[in-house]
């Protein structure tokens, strides 16, 4: 079992939480007093001092980083690595899937705007974090590739990630696709340049016109402007009517 073993409150508080909301058998220990014989993991903070056999994992976190701590434990007791992946399915919204261990800790659903904001905030603190993007809404994703920095990342053949969906599963095709792209590798990139097609740019300035109270469509330079991440289309919009 897990022994959560800390004086520090914050941590005690939230990896409390963290391990009852997952349906997780866990027992508290005072720093210094004997374990269970039953511990394979103890979780602690980072100033308690703390000592364990050598068959005993055992992870540190700070207060802050409870869940990340507690994902760590869980990974320690299946005897996986613990490492984090991030998958994205990019699009119009964008599924991720957070895995640690390979298994899924967290799912979101977000505009592609804030996509790197949760990629940063799911990787902090984290054991060695890797994103994963599909390769598909190659503008959409090459924007996303953009906004993330200081990470690997991986860009994957998203071909065959999306699942068949039956009834009462709508909505969650790109939260599904983005946990199969994080568990296949792909090619290291820092940046993905892309030249966006005829089609692509087409449909760029058709979304302009529906997001326009004038019916305002703007002209093929502004749509490549907004293809390359330049500028968003409501200012390519407030450009065009300037």
């Amino acid at each position: 079992m897990i022994v959560l073993a800390t004086s520090d409150f914050e941590l005690y508080h939230d990896a409390v939480s963290e391990l009852q909301d997952r349906g997780i058998a866990f027992t508290t220990a005072e720093p210094g007093t004997e374990f269970p014989d039953e511990t394979a993991v103890v979780l602690t903070g980072t100033d308690d001092e703390i000592s364990v056999s050598p068959e005993v994992a055992l992870v540190r976190a700070a207060g802050e980083e409870a869940r990340s701590g507690v994902e760590q434990a869980l990974a320690a007791l299946r005897g996986e690595d613990g490492r984090t992946v991030i998958g994205i399915d990019p699009g119009e919204q964008p599924g991720i899937a957070v895995l640690s261990g390979g298994m899924i800790v967290a799912t979101f659903q977000v505009p592609p705007d804030r996509v790197a904001e949760i990629v940063h905030d799911e990787a902090e603190g984290a054991t060695s974090p890797l994103v994963r993007i599909g390769d598909g809404a190659r503008l959409i994703g090459a924007q996303i590739v953009d906004d993330i920095e200081g990470l690997p990342v991986e860009l994957v053949d998203e071909t065959g990630t999306t699942p068949h969906l039956g009834a009462g599963t709508r909505g969650v095709a790109d939260v599904l696709a983005a946990a199969n792209i994080a568990r296949m590798e792909g090619e290291p990139i820092e940046k993905r340049d892309v030249e966006p097609t005829g089609g692509e740019l087409k449909r760029i300035q058709e979304r302009s016109r529906k997001l326009s109270e004038e019916n305002r469509t703007i002209d093929a330079d502004l749509a490549r402007a907004v293809a390359t991440g330049e500028l968003t289309i409501r200012e390519a919009l407030e450009t065009h009517r300037s």
